[in-house]
C-alpha cells in the first residue's frame, strides 16, 4: 500500500462517537478562482461563525493575533479554548503518544526550525523511513489543505489522524491494536486526568483519540508567526527591509521570477483560507514544478508521485501543494522530499525551469521537459545579484520571536 493511499484509508479509523470526516463533509467546495496578491474576502466564513466583535477580539487575544493578520478559520466542531490549547501543548511534546513511547509530534517538528526538523525525510518511531519532508508549522491554521499532496484533508483534525494512526509507514504507531494501551497511559496519569477534564468539561469518559486530535489541532492553530522583518515593513517601518531585500521583494512579485503566482498573500501560498474566505473561492492548488522526469515520461519516483497516488490520473503526476514561505530560511532542506538543500538552489531550480538529474543517477531525467509540469514553471534568466536579492527577501520572512516564544515550547522541560 502506498503512503498516500494509506493516508486515505486511515481517515475512517477514528474510534470516538463521531468521525472527523463526517463532521467535515460539508466544508470547502473547490474553485478555479485565483487569490489576489493580498488575500481578502467577503465576510462569509468557510468553517467558523463569528458571533460578535467581542467574540472575534477574544479569539484574537487567545491567538495573540496582530491586527494585520486575518482571523484564521476555526471549525465549529472544535472551538478554540485555553484548556484545549494547554492539553494540546502537553500532548505535542509527550512520547507517551507513540505506541512504543519513543517519539512525540515534537520529534519531527522542532521550534528552533519553525517546527520543521532540518533533515530530508524523518524516521518513524519503529524505524520506518518516511518519504515526505517534515513541513514547518508556521501559520498552519491558514492552510486550505494539509500534507504535501492530499486533496481530501481540509482541516488539521484530518491531518493529525495520519501521523498518530498510520500503519504504513508507521509514525507514532497508535494502530487499533495499540490504541487502548496508549489511552490508558493518559487515563492513569493524574496530571492528564486534570488536563482532559478541563479541556472537555462536558465529558467524563477520559482520554480518547478524538480528544487528543482536537487538542493537538487547537495547540497547533496557535502557532501564528507574524513578527518578521517583512511584517514590520508591511506595517509601515520602511527601514525593516534592506535595499537588497526590497529589490528581492520586487523581483518576487514581478513577472520575471513570477514567485507570487504560487506564493501570494499574507501567508505566501495560494493554498489559503481564513475566517472570511468564501467557500467556493477557496483554492486547492497542487503543482508539478519539474523536480523530476523519471524515464522521460513525466513520472516522479515511485515512492511518491503526489496526487497521482490518489487519483491514478497521469496528469496528476508530481503534483504537490505549494507551502507557505513563512520562516522558509529555517526549514531547509526543501521540496516534498527534502532534495534541495538551500534557498539559492531552489531559486536556481525555478530559473532553469526544472531540475536535471543526470543519467546514471537514481531518478534520472530532465524535469524541465516534464509533460505534466505546470505552465507557470517556464524558466527565466537571472543574474547572481537578482538571485541573491530574492534569497535575501525570503530570509526577511524569518520570525525570531516565533522560534523563541515560550508558549510553543516543551512544557515537560519547564522547572
Amino acid at each position: 500500500m502506498t503512503y498516500r493511499h494509506n493516508h486515505r484509508k486511515i481517515q475512517n479509523k477514528l474510534n470516538d462517537t463521531t468521525s472527523v470526516k463526517s463532521a467535515l463533509s460539508f466544508l470547502l467546495i473547490p474553485s478555479l478562482l485565483f487569490t489576489s496578491l493580498l488575500v481578502t474576502g467577503c465576510k462569509v466564513s468557510s468553517s467558523t461563525t463569528i458571533a460578535s466583535t467581542e467574540t472575534e477580539q477574544d479569539l484574537r487575544s487567545l491567538l495573540a493575533l496582530p491586527e494585520h493578520m486575518p482571523l484564521p478559520a476555526i471549525p465549529d466542531f472544535n472551538p478554540l479554548t485555553p484548556e484545549k490549547i494547554t492539553l494540546g501543548r502537553f500532548l505535542f511534546y509527550d512520547t507517551k503518544l507513540s505506541a512504543n513511547q519513543t517519539q512525540s509530534c515534537g520529534s519531527c517538528h522542532f521550534q528552533s526550525d519553525a517546527f520543521a526538523d532540518g533533515i530530508a525525510t524523518p524516521i518513524g518511531s519503529t524505524g520506518h523511513a518516511l518519504v515526505r519532508n517534515s513541513q514547518g508549522l508556521s501559520n498552519v491554521a491558514y492552510n486550505a489543505t494539509f500534507t504535501w499532496s492530499n486533496d481530501t484533508f481540509f482541516e488539521l483534525e484530518d491531518q493529525l489522524n495520519v501521523p498518530i494512526r498510520a500503519d504504513d509507514p508507521i509514525e507514532l504507531g497508535v494502530t487499533d491494536a495499540e490504541l487502548e494501551t496508549v489511552l490508558n497511559r493518559f487515563n492513569s496519569d493524574e496530571k492528564y486526568q486534570q488536563l482532559f477534564s478541563a479541556a472537555f468539561p462536558e465529558s467524563d469518559s477520559g482520554a480518547s483519540i478524538n480528544k487528543i486530535i482536537f487538542s493537538l489541532a487547537s495547540f497547533v492553530r496557535t502557532m501564528i508567526s507574524a513578527n518578521s522583518s517583512y511584517d514590520k515593513y508591511l506595517l509601515g517601518d520602511k527601514s525593516a527591509l534592506t535595499p537588497q531585500q526590497k529589490q528581492g521583494f520586487s523581483l518576487f512579485n514581478g513577472e520575471k521570477f513570477e514567485c507570487f503566482h504560487c506564493h501570494t498573500g499574507i501567508n505566501f501560498t495560494v493554498s489559503y483560507k481564513d475566517a472570511n474566505s468564501i467557500n467556493d473561492a477557496i483554492l486547492f492548488p497542487f503543482f508539478n514544478n519539474g523536480l523530476y522526469n523519471v524515464n522521460s515520461d513525466g513520472s516522479y519516483p515511485e515512492s511518491d508521485q503526489g496526487i497521482f497516488d490518489l487519483s491514478s490520473d497521469p496528469a496528476d503526476k508530481g503534483k504537490f501543494r505549494p507551502p507557505s514561505l513563512r520562516n522558509i530560511e529555517l526549514t531547509a532542506p526543501y521540496m516534498h522530499d527534502g532534495s534541495i538543500n538551500t534557498l539559492r538552489e531552489v531559486v536556481e531550480h525555478y530559473a532553469r525551469g526544472g531540475r536535471l538529474t543526470p543519467e546514471g543517477l537514481d531518478n534520472a531525467g530532465d524535469g524541465k521537459n516534464n509533460p505534466y509540469k505546470s505552465a507557470l514553471i517556464t524558466g527565466f534568466s537571472a543574474t547572481e545579484e537578482e538571485i541573491d536579492a530574492v534569497v535575501a527577501f525570503l530570509e526577511s520572512l524569518t520570525d525570531y520571536d516565533f522560534i523563541h516564544n515560550e508558549k510553543f515550547s516543551n512544557p515537560h522541560e519547564e522547572n
